[in-house]
């Protein structure tokens, strides 16, 4: 059986698109076909909001298996409305102070085989803060994506970024990979973004920076609406932007995602 492939999206710095970029992702690849599960570990719950979930208060989270070591992933996974898509939303009252802080925990949880059975690809949705949920995440990945803003604070978040990377892949996950940085928000019009993107591209290496995201308005109303840009603005730059995002991410990983062949970008 093949083993789902683990993608962390991850910044030490707040406010980078981490969830924007999460749930648009995941909707593109559930597009095509491909069993796709977003796993929401920031306690703001962004991701399940721009996935139109809004669970129960008490219900099964993400957060539980930190805090219960025999808790069941699947048992909080939630469906949304869109085919192949399934989200783990976050607990907005976990705050650590019960939790495990066994570095493991979530890679024990997201390898497990009823898991790897239901999922062909899976999602981190990390917290901005250093503290052992991102370490876990860091920890359970394949590859990490680090969104970032064309601002003059980009590199800095990044440099704190892979410290903790370089960490984790020498001691905890020797297989973690860096996929690449996504510059997010991008006006290729503004002085300040055209610098700092070079800025980064020279600092961290061409070979780093992905294709990037271009400012549109409609990334955020489709957050607004619960729905990811693809559905609620199919036709807008950012739709288009992750579409070819979704394509480029898995020849970076050399591994093909299970898409038909019969589907379309036309179809979503």
């Amino acid at each position: 059986m093949t083993t789902p492939f683990i993608l962390t999206v991850s910044n030490r710095k707040g406010g980078t698109g981490k969830s924007t970029t999460s749930v648009n992702l995941a909707a593109e690849w559930a597009a095509r076909g491909t069993r796709t599960l977003v796993v929401d570990l920031d306690t703001q719950g962004h991701a399940g909001l721009g996935l139109g979930i809004a669970p129960p208060k008490g219900s099964p989270a993400a957060h539980d298996m930190f805090r219960h070591p025999t808790f069941e992933l699947l048992s909080a996974v939630t469906a949304t409305s869109w085919p192949s898509l399934s989200c783990v939303p976050a607990d907005p009252l976990f705050d650590g102070t019960d939790a495990c802080r066994d570095v493991s925990i979530l890679a024990r949880q997201l390898r497990r085989i009823e898991v790897a059975a239901a999922f062909d690809v899976i999602i981190l949705d990390t917290p901005p803060s250093l503290d052992f949920v991102l370490t876990n995440a860091m920890a359970a990945a394949d590859g990490v994506l680090i969104p970032l803003l064309p601002h003059i604070l980009a590199a800095e978040g990044v440099k704190q970024l892979s410290r903790l990377f370089f960490r984790i892949a020498t001691s905890a996950n020797p297989g973690l990979k860096m996929l690449g940085l996504l510059p997010v928000m991008v006006n290729a019009r503004v002085n300040h973004h055209r610098e700092v993107i070079s800025g980064v591209t020279r600092q961290f290496g061409a070979e780093r920076m992905l294709r990037g995201i271009r400012s549109d308005i409609s990334l955020a109303e489709a957050f607004a609406a619960g729905q990811p840009v693809r559905s609620y603005a199919p036709k807008s730059r950012g739709a288009m932007d992750y579409h070819l995002l979704a394509e480029e991410i898995p020849r970076l990983w050399r591994r093909p995602l299970p898409l038909p062949s019969s589907q379309s970008r036309a179809s979503a």
